[in-house]
């Protein structure tokens, strides 16, 4: 049973914040609970970082909304950032899973992601949903919607660190099962 909660999952960059959602969604799933939402993932050509991805997470659909090649004003280190591509599948993901996933993911609320307009009215109409919902935000942003989030009464907050980064997907999952964490 999977219960009506609102779950924050910040960290610093590379505390493996993706990495706990995603080990947290694999367990769900194995409840045969129906996840949707987007996903921000990293491309990785042997070491470096060298683009993103967004993944809709009920559909497959994944689309590149960031690469060395593309030129823009968002930057990420030497990475170009193209909003519209992100948009394109993040924003429908999540308007998707609000209306018919179990719960809702959305990973990442960081510094790039709520440049989009578009994004950051998807978001606050998913946090208005009567579902459960598991977000990742940026752990310093001082962006509206990251203090909005932070504040409300009804999002718990779980920091990940390199520590407890394999042990925070079993409290999330226990804490979505409605156990008193």
């Amino acid at each position: 049973m999977i219960a009506n909660i609102k779950i924050g999952i910040t960290g610093l960059p590379g505390a493996g914040k993706t990495y706990a959602l995603l080990r947290v969604i694999e367990m769900l799933k194995e409840e045969d609970a129906v996840i949707g939402g987007m996903i921000d993932e990293p491309v990785i050509d042997g070491k470096h970082r060298v683009g993103f991805t967004v993944r809709d997470l009920l559909s497959g659909e994944t689309e590149v909304f960031g690469d060395t090649e593309t030129p823009s004003k968002i930057m990420v280190g030497r990475i170009g950032i193209d909003l519209s591509k992100f948009e394109s599948v993040a924003v429908s993901a999540i308007e998707n899973a609000c209306a018919e996933a179990d719960i809702i993911v959305i990973d990442e609320i960081g510094k790039v992601e709520v440049e989009s307009e578009a994004f950051v009215k998807a978001v606050r109409a998913a946090l208005e949903v009567d579902k459960p919902m598991i977000i990742t935000l940026h752990k310093k942003s001082r962006n509206p919607l990251l203090q909005d989030i932070r504040r409300r009464d009804d999002v718990r907050i779980l920091e990940v660190t390199q520590t407890n980064r394999n042990l925070l997907p079993y409290k999330v999952k226990g804490l979505m099962n409605g156990e008193k964490i």
